[in-house]
This record gives C-alpha cells, sequence and structure tokens, in this order.
C-alpha cells in the first residue's frame, strides 16, 4: 500500500500518530489506544522507498549516517507531519504524528480563559509543558495565531520541525526549522535576537544554553513562549533551576524569578461523553508570592499558591482533572490514573 494511502486511511480514523515499522502491519494511535490498521505487514523495501519519497537527497544522507532523523511531510489536501525515521533491530521505522493544516481558535480547544490572557503579554517567559502528545504545539499554535490576528509585531520561531504552517496576517511570522535553517536551537535563538523580534517561540527548551538564551531574550523585553516535558509547575520550575551549575543556580532563580510570567502544564484524556479528546490545565500565573518562592528556592510551597489563588485564574493540574470529571467528560479510573496525587484526588471526587 502507498504511503499516502495509510497516511488518509489513518485521517478517517482520526489518528493521532501512525506507526510504520518493517514486519509489522500500520499501527495508529486513536484517542490514545494503538491498534492495528487492516493492512499486510510493511517490508523493509517498502519503507526504505517511502522514507526516499519523502526526504530530499540531503536529508537522506543524513539519515543513513545518524540512524535517527526528525522531519516534516505533507501530504496536499490532508495535513501536514511531524516524522522521526529511526533503526529498530536493524530495520527502518518511522514514527508519524498528524498536525491539522490549519491552526485551531483558541476558543475551541476547551482551554480556561486566562490562557487567552496570556496572549497579551508584552514581554516575559510563557512555558507550556506536559508529556509528548499532551497537546503542547496546539495550544502554543493557537496562542500564536490570535496574536498574529491582533497585532503588527514581528513573530519568529525556532522549531524541530516545522510544526503548524502560519501565515502572516498582521504579524510578520519568520520560522526557521532546525538542521535546514539553523544548526541549533541555541544559535537559531543568539541570532534571532538580532533580528528585531517581538515575539519569538521556542520549539523547546533542551538544554542551559537554550534556556539562559530564552531567559535573556525575555529579560531584555521580548514575549518568549517554549515548551518543557514536566508535569507541573514546580517540576518545571525545578527542570529550569536544574540545568545549571550550583555555582549559578542562585543568579538564574533571580533572572526567573523577574521574567516567567506562566507555566500552562496538559494532561489530556479521553473523553466519555464524546469522541475526543480533552486536556486537563494546570496554571500557574507568576504573583509576588511566586516570585518570592522561586528566588527563595521554596518550589514546594508552588501548589499552595495556586490552590488558593484560584480567583486570579490559577488552578492545580487535580483540580482541574476533578472538574473534567464532575462534568463528566473523564472517567473515574483515568481521572485517579493521571492524578498527581491520586490518594488525594480520589477523596476529592469521592465526596
Amino acid at each position: 500500500m502507498h504511503l499516502n494511502d495509510i497516511l488518509r486511511q489513518a485521517f478517517e480514523q482520526d489518528a493521532s500518530d501512525i506507526h510504520l515499522v518493517a514486519g509489522h502491519p500500520p499501527m495508529v494511535r486513536v484517542h490514545t489506544v494503538m491498534k492495528a490498521m487492516d493492512c499486510p505487514p510493511l517490508t523493509p523495501d517498502g519503507l526504505r522507498r517511502a522514507l526516499e519519497q519523502m526526504l530530499s537527497p540531503g536529508q537522506l544522507t543524513t539519515f543513513d549516517s545518524q540512524m535517527d532523523l526528525d522531519f516534516s511531510y505533507e501530504v496536499a489536501g490532508l495535513q501536514r507531519y511531524r516524522v522521526n525515521a529511526h533503526l529498530q533491530k536493524g530495520m527502518l521505522g518511522m514514527a508519524l504524528r498528524g498536525i491539522k493544516c490549519s491552526v485551531p481558535p483558541l476558543a475551541d480547544l476547551n482551554l480556561p480563559e486566562v490562557i487567552s490572557r496570556l496572549t497579551y503579554l508584552p514581554r516575559g517567559l510563557v512555558l507550556v509543558t506536559g508529556d509528548t502528545g499532551s497537546g503542547k504545539s496546539t495550544t502554543l499554535a493557537a496562542m500564536m495565531q490570535a496574536m498574529n490576528e491582533r497585532y503588527r509585531k514581528h513573530i519568529i520561531t525556532l522549531e524541530d520541525p516545522t510544526e503548524y504552517v502560519f501565515e502572516s496576517d498582521k504579524c510578520l511570522i519568520e520560522q526557521r526549522q532546525l538542521g535546514t535553517d539553523m544548526p541549533s536551537f541555541s544559535s537559531g535563538l543568539k541570532h534571532a535576537l538580532r533580528q528585531d523580534p517581538d515575539i519569538i517561540l521556542v520549539g523547546e527548551m533542551r538544554d542551559l544554553e537554550t534556556s539562559a538564551l530564552a531567559i535573556s531574550a525575555a529579560e531584555t523585553g521580548h514575549l518568549v513562549l517554549s515548551t518543557l516535558h514536566t508535569v507541573d509547575a514546580s517540576q518545571t520550575v525545578e527542570r529550569i533551576i536544574d540545568m545549571y551549575p550550583a555555582g549559578q543556580q542562585n543568579q538564574i532563580r533571580s533572572m526567573l524569578a523577574n521574567t516567567l510570567q506562566a507555566v500552562v502544564s496538559q494532561t489530556l484524556f479521553s473523553r466519555i461523553d464524546r469522541v475526543g479528546m480533552v486536556p486537563a490545565i494546570e496554571i500557574m500565573l507568576c504573583t509576588p508570592a511566586i516570585r518570592n518562592i522561586i528566588r527563595e528556592a521554596r518550589t514546594f510551597e508552588i501548589p499552595n499558591v495556586i490552590d488558593t489563588n484560584r480567583q486570579l485564574g490559577m488552578i492545580s493540574l487535580d483540580n482541574a482533572i476533578a472538574e473534567l470529571f464532575f462534568n463528566g467528560m473523564i472517567s473515574r479510573e483515568d481521572a485517579i490514573a493521571q492524578s498527581a496525587n491520586p490518594d488525594k484526588l480520589e477523596r476529592m471526587i469521592a465526596a
């Protein structure tokens, strides 16, 4: 079966991910559940031909030398895909994540209203965090599009690979892809600061250098948005601090306390009220109390501050999960399984 035929079938099944591994039929993930497609097992030669169809000669050479490659692929009239090609047991495998061609409006994503308010920030650092597949890229894309429709500003995105493709509306948007437009996130970010940006999207704060540049950019008056693979606000702050040597951690705590504006942590659930997914969102806004906690290395107090500031728009992950459960959107089993404190959540939803 031709690659694009597989992708069309997966699209019709509303699959979020497609896994192509030699010796196995195509596998798809539909609303978090993996299942096999009704297709014959893929052959090594067939997968290699599919890969050659997707890649430029230069990308193919890179894959053959490194045996791993991240790239994007688009099927006209269908959607774009974020793709990783790799070897397993000496044979080719590919994982494809579907990305809708159009950026969804913030209002369509079941997100708290406070996230829309974050798009009005003039400067600072906003982090969207969560596990792989939790919807971080979609949330950020919707936030970027809201700003694109409202402001007359210069937006630069640094991505690996490019996911949603933006059309400049009121903003001028430049999208740079790792490997083809820049050698690394840190290099792209360093040079982006000389390109007169107002808003910078960094696909992921992967290392100390990228983190330091992102915080410096926010400190010098830019609005910087990025992601981390962390599950809540406390862990996000600690992850950033832990990137630095012990002798620099007090300084970075002070810089982070001054620049961080919000941490939005996402967890996706399968809905039980209808077909689809719904996010549970933890939101930490950087109030003076939060900034003092970060400076003084008391991140263990962040959950209490979030719980006592619901009126400002903050909400903990467990409270967000409990709301989804009480609204009949998710099951008790899923709620408890994804909770940060299962015993506490079980008592909350049993009341």
